[in-house]
């Protein structure tokens, strides 16, 4: 390689460091809107992540996403969506977590509220809707009555700790599966989306 060639190469390549992190991380920029919305979720094993993208894919793409792990401020928001995962018939603890702490804050811009579980694959029903959102997401977040759903979910083995998964694995006839449905979750989305416009 010609000392000239390697020289220019090597300031192009120092050239990419020179960029701010934010313009090259591959992060989730919603679509602009005047709308301050946020969707806000736990999850075990990054089903309700999914869902909560395309959540905000049927509001047009103007809600932020965030992880409770990221530990967002929900004062930054007018409209908020809080879900989660189901294990064990319980969300989270991190997302618990989260809503306890941010109470005050989300009381009164909780607009829609969703759970993600496996449910043994059968149909979600009445039973499913009390224990998760009307016993635990509706009293953590005080959002009392606003639109909801229990989505079905999924199995990835590789995306579970290896001492849940020994766990899961126990019981007969159990196998990976994908009952989450993008347009179910666009729906709800939509749904958000006419409520507050």
């Amino acid at each position: 390689m010609k000392k000239r060639d390697f020289i220019k190469k090597g300031f192009l390549g120092l050239g990419i460091f020179a960029f701010p992190a934010r313009m090259r991380a591959l992060e989730y920029f919603p679509m602009p809107s005047d709308k301050k919305v946020a969707v806000i979720f736990g999850t075990w094993c990054g089903t309700s992540r999914d869902a909560s993208i395309w959540i905000s894919e049927g509001m047009n793409g103007i809600a932020h996403v965030f992880d409770v792990r990221e530990d967002p401020d929900p004062s930054q928001f007018d409209h908020l969506v809080i879900g989660g995962s189901i294990r064990s018939n319980m969300i989270p603890e991190p997302l618990k977590s989260y809503l306890e702490k941010n109470r005050e804050k989300i009381r009164n811009k909780t607009r829609g509220l969703f759970a993600v579980c496996g449910n043994m694959r059968n149909p979600v029903g009445e039973e499913q809707y009390k224990l998760f959102i009307e016993d635990q997401l509706s009293i953590l977040t005080g959002a009392g009555k606003v639109p909801s759903r229990v989505f079905l979910g999924r199995i990835t083995w590789g995306l579970m700790d290896p001492e849940t998964r020994n766990m899961m694995k126990k019981f007969p006839g159990i196998e990976e599966y994908d009952n989450l449905k993008r347009t179910d979750c666009m729906a709800f989305g939509r749904e958000i989306l006419n409520s507050i416009s």
